[in-house]
């Protein structure tokens, strides 16, 4: 009897050709939904699922080796836990730009708080939005009686759903032994866009208050605004001009570690451009967003 229900959100116009998820068919039922609206895709899976697990992952995602295994063993061992997920590194085998990011997200200073959901090493049993995405998610049916995907909103609102589903009182996990693969974007011009959408989503999902209280998600917007007014800050003292060499040590300091890791010296060329490109990415379309809400005086979601 199969265990777990598999929801993958399809763009109508793209082909799914040679599906490999890395996993037996005969213990899972695989479910796509095409349409326009992933959150709807989502919630609309969710009705033609019929055991006790509803998974979700995205289409470009590939399982590890023992993915099932180790959901199954989890939830066995910790059964009050309600829903569960992991890290979604870059496919194995992929390019240096692809490796790149991988080391870019899954550190300290390209992601800030949000860097488990690329790589982690420990569990958390009282996990929140910054640990998982929508990549790699593994929820217990009983919580969809009460928590659904937001239809308005895209990109974010896979966290927004974990955000929901904590203030419903689920008990929310990170495994790091849970871990799927997602095709990271080519080259910068495709980072700097999915980056900027991330941040654009941001103000969307919650009021700025509830941003303030996880300043991380801040950090590139005001380092953004520094970077705007540095020829003035300049002007009225030279001391104004730490921040950005602090800035650049720690660009440098960070790329060469990634160097050092991976045993690969172009890593830390890209890295010193990548790192700046997520910041800034994300604090121009957390701006953007922000004072665009603001003008059209729109109700906050949260």
């Amino acid at each position: 009897m199969k265990k777990i229900t598999i929801i993958i959100p399809l763009d109508p116009q793209k082909k799914l050709e040679d599906l490999d998820l890395n996993i037996n068919k005969k213990k899972a039922d695989i479910v796509i939904v095409r349409g326009n609206n992933p959150s709807k895709n989502r919630n609309d899976g969710i009705k033609k699922s019929k055991t006790e697990l509803v998974a979700f992952i995205n289409a470009h995602t590939r399982l590890s080796n023992n993915w099932l295994g180790e959901v199954l063993e989890f939830f066995k061992e910790n059964s009050a836990i309600d829903i569960v997920g992991g890290p979604q590194a870059g496919f194995e085998g992929g390019g240096l730009f692809s490796k790149s990011t991988d080391v870019a997200l899954s550190s300290l200073f390209g992601s800030g708080g949000v860097r488990y959901r690329y790589a982690g090493k420990k569990i958390k049993l009282d996990a929140d939005e910054t640990d998982l995405t929508s990549a790699n998610l593994i929820c217990k049916r009983k919580i969809f009686e009460r928590v659904k995907f937001d239809e308005m909103l895209y990109p974010g609102e896979d966290p927004k759903f974990i955000s929901d589903a904590k203030k419903e009182g689920f008990k929310i996990a990170y495994s790091p032994k849970i871990i799927v693969y997602n095709q990271r974007r080519e080259n910068l011009k495709l980072l700097a866009k999915q980056i900027y959408n991330y941040g654009k989503t941001r103000p969307q999902k919650e009021s700025l208050f509830e941003t303030i209280k996880r300043p991380f998600f801040l950090a590139p917007s005001i380092f953004l605004i520094y970077l705007l007014f540095f020829p003035t800050l300049l002007f009225i003292s030279y001391y104004l001009a730490i921040p950005l060499i602090i800035y650049l040590i720690t660009l440098f300091y960070f790329s060469v570690i990634g160097w050092i890791q991976e045993q690969k010296p172009k890593i830390c060329l890209l890295l010193i451009l990548i790192y700046p490109t997520i910041h800034i990415s994300y604090g121009l379309g957390f701006i953007i967003s922000f004072i665009r809400r603001v003008f059209k005086n729109e109700k906050w979601v949260a």
